[in-house]
């Protein structure tokens, strides 16, 4: 199965198991959504400690496969997210 495939899997049962957040506009839905909500984020915090840790610890070893992910990592919360210095 190809990464990007397997990305968008990833994401739709996310989405499935939590639900929707987009507010609608009707306070007995955006309750739920605003639950949802705050799972979606506090998972994505949760994924970015493990990216972080991974970088932290990794980047700077000598082993290549440890010292690519690492730097991977590093590169993603940089680059990507603007989160590393």
């Amino acid at each position: 199965m190809s990464d990007e495939k397997t990305k968008i899997d990833i994401f739709q049962v996310v989405k499935k198991l939590i639900g929707p957040v987009d507010p609608v506009g009707a306070t007995h839905i955006d309750k739920d959504r605003f639950e949802n909500l705050k799972k979606i984020t506090k998972l994505v915090d949760q994924l970015i400690c493990e990216i972080d840790y991974v970088s932290t610890h990794n980047k700077d070893r000598q082993e290549f496969s440890m010292k690519q992910a690492g730097q991977y990592a590093y590169n993603f919360l940089k680059n990507d997210l603007g989160i590393k210095e």
